[in-house]
Formats: C-alpha cells, sequence, structure tokens
C-alpha cells in the first residue's frame, strides 16, 4: 500500500550524471489513484510500479570475508568502493561496523538492487548464506525507469506483504550463487519490448570532442540518457534538472546491441503517457 507522499532527490556527487549536475534537486510527489503528480513537475503524471528497492539476506560469515576480500582488492585498483567505516554506521560500534560491508551496493544476497520488474507477482530466489537468513526489506519506490539515473526514484513510505518459501538444499545442490528474479504466474502481463507512445535517444561510446571509445557500454548510456535529458529540455519545456528527474523515475535505459565493435549501443526510452 502505497504512501500519499513521495519524492525525488539528486544529491551532489551521487547519481550516473553526478559529474554533470553538481546541485542538489528535489521533487515532491502527491500519490493519489494510482498515480503520482508533482508541482515541481507539473504537466508530469506518472503511473504506479511499486517494487522494494532493498530486499535480501544477510551474508554469512565466510561469504563476507569473500566480498570484503574482492572490495579491498578493487579499490586499491583504484576502483569506486565503499569500504567498511564505523563513522555513521548503525549500529556504530566499531567492533562490528570496522569490518561490516557497506548497503550500498548489491551482492549475491541481493540487497541494494532497484529491479523495478521485482513488482506484485514476481518471485525472487535468494541464496541463504548465514543461519536465519535475516531478511530485510525497505527503500520502496512508487515508480522508477529502468537505471535510476538520478539516483533516486519516487520514494515513498509503504507497507507491503511477502510470502516466503524455504527450498532447503536447493542453492547448494544447484550450483547457485547469486539471486534471480522469475514472473511465471498466469495473471503475469504480457511482456512488452517498449512503451506503447514512446521516443527512444541512443547512444553511443563517442566523447563530446569526437574521440571514440571501445565497447564502452557506460559512456553510451550517459549519452544515451544526456540526449534524452536535451530532448525533454526541447521539446517540453522543463529544466535540466527537472528532465534528470523525469529520466530517473519514467525513463528507460536498455542495452540494444553489445557485438558491433567498437561502438555499442544502450537506448534511452522515454513513454510519451506520462506527459498531460
Amino acid at each position: 500500500m502505497p504512501a500519499s507522499f513521495g519524492y525525488t532527490v539528486q544529491v551532489p556527487g551521487f547519481g550516473f550524471l553526478a559529474d554533470h549536475f553538481p546541485d542538489p534537486h528535489i521533487v515532491r510527489w502527491t500519490i493519489r489513484d494510482g498515480v503520482a503528480e508533482s508541482p515541481d513537475l507539473p504537466g508530469i503524471r506518472v503511473g504506479y510500479h511499486a517494487h522494494p528497492g532493498v530486499i535480501g539476506l544477510a551474508p554469512g560469515t565466510a561469504l563476507r570475508e569473500r566480498i570484503a576480500k574482492r572490495e579491498a582488492d578493487l579499490a586499491a585498483r583504484g576502483g569506486a568502493v565503499l569500504l567498511p567505516d564505523p563513522r555513521g554506521a548503525v549500529p556504530g560500534d566499531p567492533a562490528i561496523a570496522g569490518h561490516a560491508l557497506r548497503t550500498i551496493p548489491p551482492r549475491e544476497v541481493a540487497g541494494n538492487i532497484d529491479i523495478k520488474q521485482l513488482n506484485r507477482g514476481t518471485t525472487i530466489y535468494l541464496p541463504v548464506s548465514a543461519p536465519g537468513a535475516l531478511f530485510s526489506v525497505g527503500d520502496v519506490h512508487f515508480a522508477q525507469g529502468d537505471s535510476e539515473t538520478c539516483g533516486t526514484a519516487i520514494e515513498m513510505r509503504s507497507e507491503s506483504t511477502f510470502e516466503f518459501h524455504l527450498h532447503k538444499g536447493a542453492a547448494a545442490s544447484k550450483g547457485i550463487r547469486s539471486f534471480y528474479l522469475a514472473r511465471t504466474g498466469t495473471d503475469a502481463p504480457p511482456y512488452s519490448i517498449a512503451p506503447g507512445r514512446f521516443v527512444a535517444i541512443p547512444g553511443m561510446p563517442l566523447d563530446a570532442d569526437g574521440a571514440n571509445h571501445d565497447r564502452d557500454a557506460t559512456v553510451a548510456a550517459k549519452n544515451a540518457l544526456l540526449g534524452m535529458i536535451e530532448y525533454i529540455v526541447r521539446e517540453h519545456g522543463y529544466t535540466r534538472q527537472q528532465a534528470y528527474a523525469i529520466c530517473s523515475v519514467a525513463v528507460d535505459l536498455k542495452i540494444s546491441e553489445l557485438v558491433d565493435v567498437p561502438n555499442y549501443i544502450v537506448t534511452a526510452f522515454l513513454p510519451l503517457d506520462i506527459f498531460v
């Protein structure tokens, strides 16, 4: 059950285009009758498509130690990793927080996955690593575009109901090492490759100065998203930060092809039905 209020924020230093959007920004949503609308984004109406951004189990000791080692190795190579840090941690006991994993990234036992297809009727299979599993869930989104590009969706408080089934020993016997999702019921909605009405902006791995990157889907995705922001500003009259928020809650980034070297294509899909 959704709340009556939600928000979308852009936090300096966070989000896929953090280097392009250094200033804070907020969109306040009113949720009513299955849609979200905001005076901060007049003319936009986003439909109900709720899912938990965070859902998962606790890692057992052996898995936690493997994760900690690989993330420390990545940090040593200059990777973007948040290492254990007692400052601001809950609980803040250094004996725990000094080696506990940060909760920003998803891992094998899920966590902060932000997969919008994990909505009503979808099953998530989670390999149990710690005694008792220690399930947790939260960060529910009223709606989100694939990729949650500005770092937040339509964030809201909610009440959620889950049904659990234990498949004892299944992960070990089948060699399942990470979580996966399935939707197999007869009431599942028909698969759609794209919204009924849309504008799509493809991106390729090219710099603004014309330099070509080799098979870089991240650069292609950024170009698709920047192109979509420019389109929304140009054609619909929103500011760049408003357009960025629209992208985060409604635009889907799709990998179109990863074979035509050197230019992989990522495409941003904007559903036109959100404009009223």
